[in-house]
C-alpha cells in the first residue's frame, strides 16, 4: 500500500473547528510537522477537508 507524507503548512488559527479537528486527528500540531499515513479513502477524504492547509506528497 501506498503511503503519503502529509505536512501542516499553514496555521489553523482562523479555520472554522471542523478543519482543526481534522488537522488534529491527522496527527498534525505545528506549522512543518509532518506525518506518515497510508493511503486510504479515509485519509483521502480528510487530506480534501483540510487541502489549503497542507501539503501531501506520495512516498
Amino acid at each position: 500500500m501506498a503511503k503519503l507524507k502529509i505536512t501542516l503548512t499553514k496555521s489553523t488559527n482562523s479555520v472554522i473547528k471542523n478543519q482543526k479537528s481534522t488537522v488534529t486527528a491527522l496527527g498534525l500540531k505545528k506549522i512543518g510537522s509532518f506525518v506518515e499515513r497510508d493511503d486510504t479513502p479515509a485519509v483521502r477524504g480528510m487530506i480534501k477537508v483540510v487541502a489549503h492547509l497542507v501539503k501531501v506528497e506520495e512516498i
